[in-house]
């Protein structure tokens, strides 16, 4: 029963996000997620996509991807691969809010905690780790562990692609 629900859920929001410039960008996110958590659990157990669900799977990502871009998707995604079984039914089932494991400001950055989306900001408006550290009254070794942790959580490789994606938000 739960399976059947959480595949309606998918569905739906993966086929709203396939209406192009009339999508909410929440269904798009929520799609995202329920493909990241899907794929998580799905091989904790040790289960493979039946194959006629394959081509579906495969409609929903790039239609999801059409409507965020490849670099939120891939955020989202990632979002949604590190919820818990708990946490991503609830999501799927709607007992949660789309948000649920995004940021109260709605900027996206769900992945970041609060810390880190002030300091993934002020990456993107050029600073350095030292000028970061006493606009917020840390230590500059602190203000690298939080770039640090940024750049592991989102999967980039420099300041730069920090910045790129908090201007995209």
């Amino acid at each position: 029963m739960t399976a059947q629900r959480l595949e309606k859920r998918l569905k739906a929001a993966a086929d709203q996000a396939a209406q192009g410039g009339t999508v909410n960008s929440g269904h798009a996110r929520l799609a995202a997620r329920l493909l990241g958590a899907g794929e998580t659990l799905r091989t904790g157990i040790g289960a493979s996509v039946m194959p006629v669900v394959i081509p579906l799977l495969a409609q929903a990502q790039a239609s999801v991807i059409a409507a965020l871009g490849p670099l939120k998707f891939e955020v989202e995604f990632k979002a949604g691969k590190h919820l818990t079984r708990a946490d991503a039914i609830e999501l799927a089932l709607g007992t949660t809010p789309h948000g649920a494991a995004a940021s109260s400001d709605g900027a996206g950055t769900g992945l970041l905690g609060t810390r880190e989306v002030e300091v993934a900001r002020l990456v993107a408006g050029g600073l350095s780790n030292k000028q970061i550290g006493a606009r917020l009254s840390i230590s500059e070794r602190t203000a690298e562990s939080h770039v640090r942790s940024i750049l592991n959580k989102l999967g980039f490789h420099s300041r730069a692609q920090i910045a790129g994606w908090m201007t995209s938000q």
